[in-house]
């Protein structure tokens, strides 16, 4: 496939920190990509602790939309936008302006309601103020339209990608479990940890991929471990990425993902991508009719499901054959850059 282009150069307002491996994040990994795709996006990096930024933060990100000449199509990352609405919404009439929002700012799991109502504030003045919203899922464009009133044909949907993989060897078929994902209240360690220990008395080991990032919520699944006497069968791996976190899928038997809430969940289409059986929570855009999608939050439904993973094959065939069936109905990274495109191009009227 050839270069895929939006038309002429756009500006991409990016938090800064996209490729930072120690702290990866689907909401990297999408930037970075559609940046990869898309040679024409004009990466303009404002770092800083978003969605909070601090005062000299703002004033960067000031100057870059200052520097923008009008009438302008200016793609913004949801933590950089909806985290400045002071410095935004001056220049949404001046700009063309599209706000690409990959979770929620009051979707975090553990807010304080004050704070969550202040995000969420923030949030809708700049979403009703710009031009277009991308989403990354149908579920999330329809809670963005109902939650902060905005007119449907202004939120457009643009699912991530995937790349093409090898299927996954796994191990002996069934006790090997893996969860890639930041160990954060959100993600539902304490929940997989809590199941797991009902099932204790089967053949299994857990790694847990991704950042530590979350010092109380680490420490309550540490303790957690500890208390079950897991210590040996569940390992807080931390990030990796290339051919490291390759070989963590490739010996994957079964993915798990018990979520609070997702807005994709992008993981899971990276373990589809490898025919990896997947039972997870919140995830139902991703996840189709690749594998089983539990409720959020129940550890007793979790505690079952997982029982009887590691008990019955016919439920091990059924879930490697939905996750292959699956496998082959993704999009890939161009397909999801070419809506992004498509999109952004439809703003210069």
């Amino acid at each position: 496939m050839g270069e895929l282009r939006t038309g002429s150069v756009i500006h991409f307002v990016l938090p800064g920190d996209i490729d930072d491996v120690t702290t990866p994040s689907g909401g990297n990994v999408y930037d970075r990509r559609m940046c990869q795709c898309l040679p024409d996006l004009d990466e303009v990096a404002v770092p800083g602790a978003w969605p909070r930024p601090s005062a000299d933060t703002r004033a960067e990100l000031r100057r870059s939309l200052a520097a923008c000449p009008d009438g302008e199509v200016v793609l913004l990352d949801g933590l950089v936008a909806c985290g400045a609405p002071d410095v935004i919404v001056p220049h949404a009439d001046r700009l063309r302006l599209a706000v690409l929002v990959h979770l929620p700012l009051a979707g975090e799991t553990g807010l304080a309601p004050a704070e969550a109502a202040e995000l969420d504030a923030a949030e809708r003045a700049v979403l009703r103020a710009v031009s277009a919203v991308v989403a990354t899922s149908p579920r999330a464009a329809d809670h963005l339209i109902q939650r902060h009133g905005l007119a449907g044909d202004r939120v457009h949907t643009v699912v991530p990608g995937t790349d093409p993989a090898p299927l996954a060897p796994g191990t002996d078929g069934r006790s090997r479990l893996l969860c890639v994902a930041s160990v954060t209240p959100r993600k539902g360690h304490d929940l997989m940890v809590e199941a797991l220990a009902t099932v204790a008395d089967l053949p299994w080991h857990l790694d847990c991929v991704g950042p530590l990032s979350h010092a109380a919520h680490e420490t309550r699944v540490r303790r957690l471990i500890e208390r079950h006497g897991l210590r040996d069968r569940v390992r807080l791996v931390g990030p990796l990425s290339g051919e490291p976190l390759d070989r963590a899928y490739a010996a994957a038997d079964l993915f798990v993902l018990p979520s609070r809430a997702e807005t994709y969940g992008m993981v899971v289409t990276e373990a589809l991508s490898r025919g990896i059986p997947v039972v997870a929570s919140a995830v139902p855009d991703a996840l189709g009719d690749g594998g089983l999608l539990l409720p959020p939050a129940d550890i007793g439904a979790l505690s079952g499901t997982l029982r009887r993973w590691l008990t019955d094959s016919d439920l091990r065939r059924d879930l490697r054959e939905s996750a292959r069936g699956r496998r082959s109905r993704l999009s890939t990274w161009e397909d999801a850059a070419q809506d992004l495109a498509r999109v952004l191009a439809n703003l210069r009227g």
